[in-house]
Order: structure tokens, then sequence, then C-alpha cells
């Protein structure tokens, strides 16, 4: 599908995708093509939903996996080809029901301290501190702190869907970020990785938070993706509005932000229920 592919990849440069979209796009199509092994735009709407089907059932992908393949094919077939609806119709899907367990205080503390490394601390201090996605911690530049004692914000610059945002900045990650810079001096990103002129990759950070995990003996972890659910969940738990945290987190829909802030247990039973409340001393 190489002309195909081209037109393709031109098309979503074109909208505007991001990078990483593009490149999973392209990735679920080549592999639909893998599967029948002929041209994508001769396969029938049934072939396509038999292959969605296969990778739920059979090959058990992840909600999110589906979810991407899903929304690949709807761009291709429906946005590029223009086939109707009569051609072309892949029912919509819900999302996931599946809720990630929450880090409570202590144990994200336990995280952000295991690492003796300066650097390695500074960058999950930021991630949990600023509630940031990884892709956006490793393409901080030195001019996005602000820490003026009247500003004291991150800025956040064409990260997902192209948007630029204003998140906080905690003084904990401010004083490690000063330490950090007074011994490491980067240059062009932050956090570089082996070549200075170069941001650190996600799949560096990811191995530092599971390190840390490790190290502070927490076994096994969720990627550090948990530190951004923990951030947001943790303001909520300070009463917090969703409003301000949807901003933080860099959502366009508050559905998005409620799916990420969970009440943990211990926050919970601090609640009352207003039955308690309106009985009481009965």
């Amino acid at each position: 599908m190489s002309a195909l592919r081209e037109q393709f990849l031109q098309y979503m440069s074109v909208k505007g995708f991001a990078e990483k979209t593009i490149k999973s796009y392209e990735g679920a199509m080549v592999d639909l093509t893998k599967a029948y092994r002929v041209s994508p735009d001769t396969l029938t709407n049934a072939q396509i939903q038999a292959h969605v089907d296969h990778l739920i059932r059979s090959k058990h992908k992840a909600w999110s996996t589906v979810n991407v393949r899903v929304s690949a094919y709807r761009c291709f077939y429906g946005e590029l080809l223009k086939r109707p609806v009569s051609e072309f119709f892949l029912p919509p899907r819900g999302r996931s029901g599946k809720r990630p367990t929450v880090l409570d205080r202590e144990t994200v503390r336990r995280i952000l301290e295991a690492h003796t490394n300066l650097k390695h601390r500074a960058v999950l201090a930021v991630v949990y501190g600023s509630g940031l996605r990884v892709s956006e911690v490793i393409h901080l530049k030195a001019c996005h702190i602000e820490s003026a004692p009247d500003r004291m914000v991150v800025r956040v610059e064409q990260s997902k869907g192209r948007k630029d945002r204003y998140t906080l900045l905690s003084r904990h990650s401010l004083e490690l970020l000063r330490a950090y810079w007074k011994e490491y001096r980067p240059t062009d990103w932050l956090f570089y990785g082996f070549d200075r002129s170069k941001p650190m990759s996600i799949c560096t950070a990811q191995r530092i938070y599971n390190q840390a995990c490790e190290t502070s003996g927490l076994g096994k972890r969720k990627g550090i993706h948990s530190l951004r659910h923990a951030f947001a969940t943790h303001l909520l738990e300070q009463g917090v509005d969703l409003l301000v945290i949807k901003r933080c987190l860099g959502h366009s829909s508050l559905s998005t932000t409620a799916m990420y802030c969970h009440l943990s247990a211990e926050h919970l039973r601090k609640v009352r229920s207003p039955a308690d409340v309106m009985f009481e001393g009965k």
C-alpha cells in the first residue's frame, strides 16, 4: 500500500495529528494489511469488523489498543476513502470500565525518594508535582519552568491535541530542579538522553519509574502515568475544583478528567453519609 500509505500519512499530517497518533494509525493499517495480505482499500466492512473481533476475542488486546485501531480504521475508510455508512461502519465503543489503582500519598513519597540519582528524582518529582504525561516531561526545556514567586507554573507546549497549557510547579520540584541544574547543566532539553542534544526517551523515563518502585519495595507497578493519576486524585481529595484539575491535565472534556479522579478508600472513610448527618443525635 505504498502510494496509499503515503496518501494516508499526508492526510493525517495536514489534519494536524500528533506524531504519536500518526505512527499508531499507520501501524494499525499495516497490521490490518498483513492480516489479509491485500491492499486495505479492497477490504469489505465484514472483513474489517472480523479483524476487530479477532483482536478482542482471540488476541485479547487491551481496550485502549483496540480503540486506537478502530479510530485508525475510521480515519482511513471514513475520512480518507470517504466510504458511506452503507459500506463502512464500526459500532461505537464506550469508555473502558476498568479503573486504575490509585497510589496513596505515602506510596508516592516512597517512589519519589527512592532514587539517589538527582536527575531521576527530578523527573519523577515533576511528573507527579505537575501532573504531566511522560511525553510532556521529556520535552521540557528550561524556559518552560516559570519559578517567579507570583507564577510557579510549568508551561507545556504542543502536547496531546497540539495544545499549550500551564500547570502547577511544586516547590518540591523546583528545589530538585535547581539542584539538578547546578550539577548537570542541561542545554537544549531539561532532561536529555545519552545525546545531550536529544530529549530523554520515553522508555528511559518508564525505566526510572519502574526502578523506583523496585527500590522502594513496592514491586512491579503500573507505568509512570500512575503518578499523573495520583496528581489528579490527590488534588480532588484536597477539595480542588474539577475544572481546575481539567485545566492542569490539559483535557478537552470534563468527562475525561473525571475518569482520572478516584477517591481513595482512606478519604472515603472520612466522608459522612448525609443520612448520618440528618439523624445525628436522634
